[in-house]
């Protein structure tokens, strides 16, 4: 009797699935972390964890280990895009992500922002991390059309260069305020007396990061086998750590919050990882995805077995997305 085995570029393709779903699963736990602490920690949303005049180390740390959540989100969420594009032409998936993107939006102003403060005032009206991922597949769906090596440049022109504007702050009254609080400041857009919205995320530092996910899932294509992939991805992931550690280190560019020596060496640490999420800077976007990177090689052809809670996770992302919320904010 003959053993009947699967063509080896399946197997592969098996594999990979298993490793970023694997990935944004682990992620995604990591994540309800901080988003518990919110609702259950004294002083939730009033008080800032990496504030490091007011902060514990502990404290502190259950915050930073959550800043790798919404770049992988993001992150593989551009892969996924280059991954699906494999099965269907550039005008379907051009469909596809331009549909996808509205529905998240409209997600997240209405089921995400109600999972969040169980009201329908609309007082507060939050752009946070779906929203972005929504308006990014909808600009995703128009760059798909370039050539790649356009797009890859695109992707680290911004992922790059964006914080040569962190000196330019408008304020409201001031003309293009809206406009630029959605793209790249973040902050509050006054709509009525009553009602304000409230940009977390602004959109072009996450599309950048979109697109080199979107560029990485180059990587999974059938050009590079599983040994080549994981070389490639260990080598970009050390690269980054290690771009990130020079960068930090001279202070010069790349974060508006520049480190200091503080009254210990713990805390000095905790400076120089304390890196801005809001909007998300250079740095930080480079000490989060350099790991992640590496992570993702080392699952290269890992079986399932016990990391199968966080595979089924990260194979529904938005349902665990919006259900965690729901439960953590209804529990507490």
């Amino acid at each position: 009797m003959t053993t009947a085995t699967l063509p080896t570029d399946l197997v592969t393709e098996k594999q990979r699935i298993n490793s970023i779903d694997i990935v944004r699963g682990i992620v995604m736990v990591v994540m309800a972390l901080d988003h518990a602490r919110d609702f259950f920690y004294v002083g939730g949303y009033a008080t800032d964890p990496t504030n490091l005049a007011a902060t514990t180390p502990a404290l502190f740390f259950t915050r930073w280990i959550t800043h790798y959540c919404a770049p992988t989100f993001v992150f593989l969420s551009g892969t996924s895009i280059f991954l699906n594009l494999q099965k269907k032409s550039k005008k379907e998936m051009s469909v596809f992500l331009l549909t996808r993107g509205l529905w998240l939006i409209v997600l997240e102003l209405i089921v995400v922002r109600f999972a969040i403060v169980f009201n329908f005032y609309y007082d507060v009206i939050f752009f946070q991390v779906i929203w972005v991922i929504g308006a990014s597949m909808i600009c995703m769906a128009a760059l798909l059309h370039l050539k790649y090596k356009v797009v890859l440049a695109i992707g680290l022109m911004i992922v790059f260069g964006h914080n040569s504007f962190d000196g330019l702050g408008l304020q409201p009254g001031d003309s293009f305020f809206a406009l630029w609080t959605i793209l790249r400041q973040a902050g509050l857009i006054p709509l009525t007396e009553n009602n304000t919205i409230f940009v977390i995320y602004p959109l072009l530092p996450w599309l950048g990061i979109m697109i080199l996910g979107y560029c990485l899932g180059k990587l999974y294509s059938r050009e590079f086998n599983s040994n080549e992939r994981k070389k490639y991805l260990l080598i970009l992931g050390s690269s980054a750590i290690a771009l990130f550690v020079i960068l930090r280190s001279v202070n010069i560019y790349g974060d508006p919050a520049p480190w200091s020596v503080q009254k210990n060496g713990m805390f000095t640490l905790m400076s120089f990882l304390n890196t801005t999420k809001y909007p998300v800077s250079l740095l930080y976007t480079l000490m989060t995805i350099g790991p992640v990177l590496i992570i993702l090689a080392l699952m290269e052809g890992v079986k399932v077995n016990f990391l199968k809670p966080f595979h089924v996770f990260g194979r529904v992302p938005m349902f665990y997305y919006v259900l965690h919320f729901s439960l953590i904010h209804f529990v507490s």
